[in-house]
């Protein structure tokens, strides 16, 4: 029994030092947010036991949980980088499949057709606005910036404000508010599964996203020309790192014992 009950210890040590690996390799990745291994204890009893001769059966994994807090922001100076200071997530919808992820990752770029995306082209989400920069539909939907404005003069920049809202400026010094951003939160964000790419997918465990506009409530603002870094403590994952090697060397070293005395018990002569 001693075997399988620390072979379950070294299983646990390796998924704990995979977890913190994962943390350490993506300390520097934009919007990227730490995991923890959650542990439990197997005891295997019945009505009938004592409980005071209860010794335990191994450990077990109750879970690998995600920590959302915020990350510290890095100023870019680049008109298209977005971080949340709350606790929204940016909306993101693939061009083939339509199917919509969430990332905390604000690194957009302008494609030519006049689409906001990110690196791998996904679709930024946002609602469609008046000429006041009102939202006129709760239904999020692609960005379309114009190339050029109705005069057919060519499009300058594009910035983002506090609220979200994204303004085209033209090289005649005209300026139109073509979209806000729209934010997603969760009632249970640690429910998300991870799709990598720093983006999140809903699940029936995080309940279904909840839109909203950025500045309201606990959708945070947007904060153009910053993003938001790692929340990996490279310090703290070190001494997390020695806790599980140290783990693992543990529950080892009880699999050699054990079978140092199976060994013994064999070599008895009679």
């Amino acid at each position: 029994m001693s075997f399988f009950t620390s072979l379950s210890g070294l299983k646990n040590a390796e998924t704990d030092l995979k977890v913190i690996a994962h943390n350490i390799a993506n300390a520097e990745t934009v919007g990227f947010k730490k995991s923890s291994v959650q542990f439990a204890d197997l005891v295997a009893t019945g009505s009938a036991t004592d409980p005071r001769r209860s010794p335990g059966i191994g450990a077990t994994i109750a879970g690998i949980t995600q920590d959302f807090v915020l990350g510290p922001l890095e100023q870019t100076g680049r008109a298209l980088d977005l971080a949340i200071d709350g606790d929204g997530f940016f909306a993101l919808a693939n061009p083939f499949s339509g199917d919509v992820s969430y990332t905390r990752n604000g690194n957009f770029r302008l494609t030519a057709a006049g689409e906001l995306e990110d690196t791998w082209g996904n679709r930024l989400q946002a609602y469609p606005v008046d000429a006041a920069g009102n939202p006129t539909s709760t239904t999020p939907a692609d960005v379309a910036v114009p190339i050029t404005n109705a005069a057919g003069v060519t499009l300058a920049n594009v910035t983002i404000n506090n609220r979200g809202i994204i303004i085209a400026a033209f090289a005649d010094g005209s300026s139109e508010p073509v979209g806000q951003v729209a934010l997603a939160t969760f009632a249970a964000p640690n429910g998300l599964r991870q799709a990598g790419q720093t983006k999140w997918q809903a699940t029936g465990e995080s309940g279904a996203a909840v839109f909203g506009n950025p500045g309201i409530g606990t959708y945070g603002e947007m904060i153009s020309g910053a993003l938001e870094r790692s929340n990996v403590e490279l310090a703290e994952e070190m001494i997390s790192l020695l806790t599980a090697q140290r783990n693992f060397q543990a529950n080892a070293r009880a699999i050699d014992t054990a079978t140092q005395i199976s060994q013994t018990v064999l070599n008895l002569r009679t």
